[in-house]
């Protein structure tokens, strides 16, 4: 099943939860909600032990993307991501040893 993207409750949770200040000048903007659904989208994969290089162009699709390969760009955005993908490269390469 595709993970959903919702929003739920008042306007205001979502900004704390954010961490969004009152009369903060900093506003979330729909690419920030997007990247952040790839991001958590592929963080859920690699935790759950599945294969992100089948997944992707699945991502790849649902984000508009012509071809996984301009997907790629969120895997080395985020340093956790990129761990768990070097991590998981590693342990490949353990394996054909």
């Amino acid at each position: 099943m595709p993970p959903t993207l919702g929003v739920s409750g008042k306007p205001g949770q979502l900004h704390d939860s954010a961490g969004i200040a009152p009369g903060s000048a900093v506003r979330p903007r729909i690419h920030d909600l997007r990247h952040s659904f790839a991001v958590q989208t592929l963080l859920d994969w690699y935790r759950n032990g599945e294969d992100v290089q089948a997944r992707l162009p699945w991502l790849s699709t649902y984000l508009g993307h012509r071809e996984p390969r301009y997907t790629y760009w969120y895997l080395s955005a985020v340093p956790e991501l990129l761990a768990l993908a070097a991590r998981r490269l590693q342990d490949a390469g353990k394996g054909q040893r």
